[in-house]
């Protein structure tokens, strides 16, 4: 609701008197930061160029002190990086909130604070507590939690600014209703080469998620385009401000491919705070497996499926499968319950071991460590005891151990070995298991099988560092790669989030994400996004028929355009080419995503030489979303304002493929057009 024009040359002098203080803070502390870095710079080389006349413990009281130096220094610049965000769009939102004593509090919300000079609050960064009014309630009775505890009173006002280049265009008063202006002009406007952040339109449901820290571990539940990654990012920026000595090298996002990592690098910074690490559970498996040249990505895992070149679908099933885990921990108990040292041996020509002796330690004694960790330790041990506390003879005695054992490290072996049991559900030939062991590369569901034996024979690489780890797409993680992840980041905290009906792995799926919950250490949540803000009402009306959804609800209220059928094409360039040229007089972003990556190359043999188009795949590091062709597998969390489906007649989606075809279409913001 627009306000009145009083209260709009009031809010003009409000806005006039914050860049003026911002301005002058800008420059004071512009050159306060200058000063001080060239200060610490000269005190640095005038400590190393008379370093001889410092002791030691002068020394680490002079390294201590300019260490506290650099970090002041280093805030500074920090907050000075933020400031210059807001210079020209100082505060996107403001509310009064009236306490229980009848104090009335006046409350604008930027991306950062700004003090006057008696150290009184200005601007509030939308992180702290009393901003949380702003998303969690309609104008009455409120509260909030802060660390003194909980605050109550009344929301007297909401309201939201758009500022464009230091000017006041447009001041609205408004409620919770997700139909306010502000939210439909951001949800109308067309998307941009990356991810932007949504701190002026963060809904109650959303804020429920970024802002808790009363659980350790959170698992998310949200349908398509209830802003799940948008979500995760911005409770990242909040943990970041809430959490004392958190930083962005303590928190590591689990990125489903290098393009989904390229299209979110732009948020946080936008917030103001540092990217954090990233990866995907490939790295994570290639730095582990170092017997095979490459592991496969989980996109060509998928593709194989989807292009029928998997020939034993029921093994890879087994193979991802939940029982499998149990199968393999029963092998592993029997197979380091029958390793032993098998002879005594001497060391040197008095040192006398007995082969008892040391699987009485490998068994009992050591057992607390991984098997091959176990050797280890116990080779410092006889080490010790034979010399005297030394370590000197530890390679020694290891080898010699290694020597007599009925054991070897050797990873295929035991994982052939695995195969060739009584403790598989199927049962393979030798020429069968070798055919998929023997190789140059090894399969992506393999790897995770071949990861988890490791990991339990010479134990998992503990991520110490780590305090938060947030996983996107969750719906097509196994239960065992979580597992492996627990065990990986014992110290950690987990915000994990997906959507079961984005599922794009064949061979595995979960009823809820729900069953996740008890994977963890500490205490656990399930939540659930259930609103759509991406897709038009037209667009979620056609997805829901796809997987037989009635749940979702569409926010957007822009366009009325219906989804387009195109069927019988007899010119199918012709087609493409006019489709095209419609949808980009409209929008800025186009996607044509198509079933596989064969048939984007199809496509962009027939289109390439007419327009300029991208294509794109899971290993793209980036792109430009105006034109592109993508396959629906490598689409995932992306979104463009229209989108063309297509897949050849003889390449139809089948009734188990429905999940990719609901992913490819809910990719569409405003208009979608889909081909046979």
């Amino acid at each position: 609701m627009a306000i009145s024009n009083e209260e709009f040359e009031k809010e003009q002098k409000i806005l006039k008197k914050v860049l003026k203080l911002l301005d002058s803070n800008l420059e004071s502390l512009g050159d306060d930061v200058f000063n001080e870095e060239e200060g610490l710079q000269e005190f640095k080389k005038m400590m190393w160029e008379d370093a001889s006349s410092f002791d030691s413990g002068e020394m680490q009281q002079v390294m201590a002190a300019t260490s506290q130096e650099a970090e002041k220094i280093f805030m500074k610049r920090n907050y000075l990086k933020r400031l210059v965000q807001i210079k020209n769009k100082p505060y996107f939102a403001s509310i009064i909130f009236k306490d229980e004593a009848g104090k009335i509090y006046n409350i604008y919300i930027s991306l950062t604070y700004l003090k006057d000079k008696k150290l009184n609050n200005i601007l509030y960064d939308w992180r702290s507590p009393i901003c949380s009014l702003f998303y969690d309630y309609e104008t009455g009775p409120c509260s909030y939690k802060a660390p003194g505890g909980i605050y109550s009173g009344e929301l007297k006002r909401k309201r939201q600014y758009k500022i464009d280049d230091r000017k006041l265009v447009g001041v609205f008063d408004n409620s919770l209703n997700i139909d306010d202006e502000v939210l439909q002009e951001v949800l109308s406007s067309e998307s941009s080469d990356k991810m932007k952040n949504v701190v002026n339109t963060i809904q109650q449901e959303q804020n429920k998620v970024i802002r808790n820290v009363e659980d350790n571990n959170l698992i998310v539940q949200g349908i398509a385009g209830s802003g799940k990654t948008t979500v995760a990012l911005h409770r990242i920026a909040f943990l970041l401000y809430r959490i004392n000595n958190l930083t962005s090298n303590n928190i590591l996002i689990f990125s489903p491919n290098a393009i989904f990592t390229e299209y979110i690098s732009d948020v946080l910074p936008s917030l103001g705070e540092s990217n954090t690490l990233q990866t995907t559970f490939n790295d994570y498996m290639s730095s582990m497996i170092k017997e095979y040249k490459e592991v496969e990505s989980f996109t060509d895992f998928v593709s194989r499926y989807y292009t029928y070149s998997e020939i034993n679908p029921d093994l890879v099933r087994y193979k991802q499968s939940d029982e499998i885990i149990d199968h393999l921990n029963t092998y592993l108990d029997n197979y380091i319950s029958n390793c032993k040292i098998i002879n005594d041996f001497f060391e040197g020509e008095v040192h006398f071991v007995s082969k008892d002796e040391v699987n009485e330690m490998i068994h009992y004694k050591y057992s607390r460590f991984p098997l091959f960790e176990r050797i280890d330790e116990i080779s410092k041990k006889l080490s010790a005891n034979f010399y005297k506390g030394s370590s000197k003879k530890t390679k020694t005695f290891g080898k010699l151990l290694r020597e007599n054992a009925n054991f070897v490290k050797d990873y295929k072996t035991i994982y052939k070995n695995f195969w060739m049991s009584n403790f598989t559900k199927i049962k393979l030939s030798e020429d069968e298991i070798n055919s998929f062991i023997n190789r140059e590369n090894i399969n992506y569901d393999d790897a995770l099988l071949f990861t988890y034996i490791k990991g339990v024979l010479e134990g998992f690489r503990y991520e110490n560092s780590i305090k938060q780890v947030v996983i996107d797409e969750a719906q097509d993680y196994s239960r065992l790669q979580y597992i492996i992840i627990s065990k990986i980041f014992q110290r950690a905290d987990f915000t994990i989030l997906g959507d079961i009906n984005q599922n794009i792995n064949p061979y595995y799926s979960y009823d809820s994400l729900e069953s996740l919950t008890d994977l963890f250490k500490g205490s656990s949540i399930y939540l659930e996004l259930l609103k759509t803000y991406r897709s038009s009402p037209e667009i979620i009306a056609y997805t829901n028929k796809i997987l037989g959804l009635n749940h979702v609800n569409a926010i957007r209220q822009d366009n009325n355009k219906p989804v387009i059928m195109r069927k019988n094409i007899t010119d199918l360039r012709q087609s493409l080419l006019e489709d095209i040229k419609y949808l980009q007089e409209s929008y800025k972003s186009t996607a044509i995503i198509t079933k596989d990556y064969k048939e984007a190359e199809k496509i962009y043999d027939i289109l390439g030489n007419d327009i300029s188009i991208s294509l794109v795949d899971a290993n793209s590091k980036s792109f430009s979303k105006d034109l592109i062709i993508i396959p629906a597998y490598a689409a995932k969390g992306l979104e463009f304002d229209s989108v063309i489906i297509y897949n050849d007649r003889m390449n139809s989606y089948k009734n188990n493929e429905r999940n990719l075809l609901y992913v490819a279409c809910t990719r569409c913001q405003h208009e979608l057009i889909i081909y046979n």
